[in-house]
């Protein structure tokens, strides 16, 4: 019977024609829509340049990304039928995505994550406050996005473009309003050279397919 099995799925497979099945090696990542508030201090604080500040060169580092996906929040309901519990969904839940970038050799990159999340935290220094040892440091953390979205940590949109390599078809993850809400530790070592790569959770509202 097993057999039977497999060689009916070998047959399906061949019919489908394995060739055409969708490689995970072929993927554009986009960073888009910071705001001019953010672009304004990255570039002060940080010294970087406009490529990066507006995200424009942050996704064509990217090594690895997720597409995303979502589950549901569900409430249960046990006495509409006798001896049956049912379930039934009230909020989507969208799931944090992980992304990896390549470092560039004037840490542009990682200054870039660095840069934004002092940003939507609040750095006093950009106050206008100087930082001293006799100092009493604090964090006010801005605000996610104003109307105008000239203000604001989240971006409009982080999209992952995924492909093939006819480009005949393809699928768009857009992140709606994403902000980058953790990094990994990057470790330093000697020993074989590698490169130095970061990884970086984002957060966001919701995902659309196009």
């Amino acid at each position: 019977m097993a057999g039977l099995i497999l060689k009916y799925k070998m047959n399906t497979l061949t019919k489908l024609d394995i060739g055409k099945l969708a490689m995970n090696n072929q993927y554009q990542v986009n960073i888009s829509g910071i705001t001019q508030d953010l672009q304004g201090y990255l570039g002060r604080y940080y010294d970087l340049p406009k490529n990066y500040s507006t995200g424009t060169d942050i996704g064509i580092m990217c090594s690895e990304a997720t597409l995303p996906t979502s589950s549901f929040a569900t409430a249960e309901v046990k006495d509409n039928f006798q001896g049956i519990n049912q379930q039934f969904a009230h909020t989507r839940l969208y799931i944090d995505s992980d992304f990896t970038f390549y470092v560039d050799r004037n840490y542009n990159v990682l200054k870039f994550f660095e840069g934004w999340m002092d940003y939507i935290s609040g750095d006093d220094d950009y106050r206008g406050v100087e930082r001293d040892d006799n100092h009493n440091y604090y964090r006010r953390f801005n605000y996610p996005m104003y109307r105008d979205r000239k203000i604001g940590y989240k971006c409009g949109s982080v999209t992952v473009s995924k492909f093939d390599r006819n480009f005949d078809n393809a699928l768009v993850y857009e992140f709606i309003n994403a902000f980058p809400k953790g990094m990994t530790s990057i470790p330093v070592t000697y020993g074989q050279t590698d490169i130095l790569r970061v990884t970086v959770q984002f957060a966001y509202d919701r995902y659309i397919v196009k």
